[in-house]
């Protein structure tokens, strides 16, 4: 883990570290300056302080710890490279203090951080922007009516689209502040590219002189901690207004909540409810009936969004039928669930429309993950790998059709979110019980298991953590492997994977 080249001869031999994506998100904006006062990586009694009352240990309020996990071995050190994930150094942490969190028991590093060069990771960078880099307001604010004063910059951070009813909202309130607006696209890691293209479509639909300006952040705790932190970062960013839903006290700007908007279908726009008779106001579309028109591949109404934005959300959210999937198969050697997943990979080959791609655990074995141990430290790395391929698979619209052991809950949960973020998931259990697996034993390997030639072997001296998530259960000793297959493409037309033959 030393620091790689690129960086000044004096600091070439201190070691370097990756932080997980939220971490990274925190330093690119501790180094913006987006996080004022802080200048680094909070100390124990500080995240205490933050975690039980919102506030540094010096009083100053403060919503969230922003705190860096290391390995324990890097706690030794007094200085530590921080490196973005392609290993480009961003900063150095001069390590005030190294401490274990409480609650999980993991190691911390504490203190300032020495810039060495901007963050460059992640997409539409060439939009992103550092407060400083913004003018106080960026063109004079037309004067609202009644009389109040320009300058006011309304902000709006959000992690979804703007629809129409948004849209009219946003307008409304610049227009009532005299304000120039800002829109925060919060960027998490998933459809950041979908989330700012559906803003830049929109932008002619927004007040004039309107600026879309990126940020990393995604969601911290739980939700009244993560408006406090968006008000945070939009008062960084020279916002005098935040728009919200909600109203809340002890925010670094004041909150604005729009009045409620609803679609008139007697003249068929947007506006406020005040001002349609109640038989004239049309039902929103439910977040729920937006995602089954678009699991079904249907248009997405122009009366509820623009054209540019129903794009951007099919784009994201493509029919089911198209959309990518992993097929994840886990149960003891021998259950059977490598016959399963080559008839289902067969099936969906016959059927044709789909991009079919089978890791089978023997063949993952030898070309993936060839030079692993069977120690369970390695097990797990073997099904990270797999789950790794198996979500750029999905990503890309294919079927990855998995089926190794993966006995453990935790790992098969981490699979689970890591496909999930690309596409679908589906978890089938092939629960075929441990007598039948050994009887057919045609490598010899419960024996050899028994005979303690095999340490750690799943279902003998290692565990097997039987899912309670799983999506179908298959016991292949009570059924045909012909059977099995039909079950699993049942589950897949039914869910909307499949169309009916």
């Amino acid at each position: 883990m030393t620091a790689e080249a690129g960086l000044p001869d004096t600091l070439r031999d201190l070691p370097g570290w990756a932080p997980d994506a939220v971490e990274l998100a925190d330093l690119e904006l501790l180094l913006a300056g987006v996080y004022r006062p802080l200048t680094g990586f909070l100390g124990s009694f500080d995240a205490a302080m933050v975690i039980a009352g919102g506030r540094l240990a010096d009083g100053t309020p403060w919503p969230v710890p922003v705190t860096l996990a290391v390995p324990k071995e890097l706690t030794a050190h007094e200085r530590l490279v921080l490196q973005d994930p392609e290993g480009v150094p961003l900063a150095v942490l001069k390590v005030t203090e190294a401490w274990q969190d409480p609650t999980s028991q993991g190691w911390r590093l504490a203190g300032p951080l020495e810039p060495l060069r901007s963050p460059a990771h992640g997409p539409f960078h060439s939009l992103r922007r550092r407060p400083d880099e913004l003018d106080p307001v960026d063109g004079p604010a037309a004067p609202a009516e009644g009389g109040r004063a320009a300058g006011n910059r309304l902000c709006v951070a959000t992690r979804e689209p703007l629809h129409r009813k948004q849209l009219g909202q946003i307008r409304q309130v610049a227009e009532q502040l005299g304000a120039q607006v800002l829109v925060l696209p919060l960027l998490s890691g998933e459809h950041d590219e979908s989330l700012v293209r559906a803003l830049l479509g929109v932008r002619k639909e927004l007040p004039e002189g309107t600026r879309i300006v990126p940020v990393p952040l995604p969601p911290r705790g739980d939700h009244e901690r993560d408006l406090l932190l968006r008000a945070h970062v939009a008062a960084a960013y020279g916002a005098t207004h935040l728009l919200a839903e909600q109203e809340m006290e002890g925010t670094a700007i004041p909150v604005v909540v729009p009045e409620p908007w609803a679609y008139d279908a007697d003249v068929e726009i947007w506006r406020p409810v005040a001002r349609i008779e109640p038989d004239h106001v049309q039902a929103e579309l439910t977040a729920e009936r937006l995602g089954e028109l678009l699991d079904a591949g249907e248009p997405v109404p122009d009366w509820f969004t623009p054209p540019a934005v129903a794009a951007e959300l099919a784009r994201a959210r493509p029919p089911k039928h198209s959309r990518g999937v992993t097929v994840f198969f886990t149960g003891l050697s021998g259950s059977g669930k490598s016959t399963v997943a080559r008839g289902l990979a067969d099936a969906l080959v016959e059927r044709g429309g789909r991009t079919v791609t089978l890791l089978d655990g023997d063949v993952v074995r030898r070309m993936l993950s060839a030079g692993l141990t069977f120690s369970k430290a390695d097990r797990d790395l073997n099904i990270r790998r797999i789950g790794f391929v198996a979500a750029e698979i999905t990503r890309h619209g294919g079927v990855a059709i998995c089926a190794p052991i993966a006995p453990y809950a935790a790992t098969r949960a981490e699979v689970r979110r890591m496909v999930s973020a690309a596409g679908d998931f589906i978890l089938v259990h092939v629960s075929t019980p441990l007598e039948e697996c050994e009887r057919r034993d045609r490598k010899g390997l419960y024996a050899k298991a028994r005979a303690g030639q095999i340490p750690e072997f799943t279902g003998i001296s290692d565990p097997y953590e039987v899912p309670d998530d799983a999506d179908l259960v298959l016991d292949t000793s009570a059924m045909a492997p012909d059977e099995a297959v039909g079950r699993v493409l049942e589950l897949m037309v039914a869910g909307g994977w499949l169309r009916t033959e």
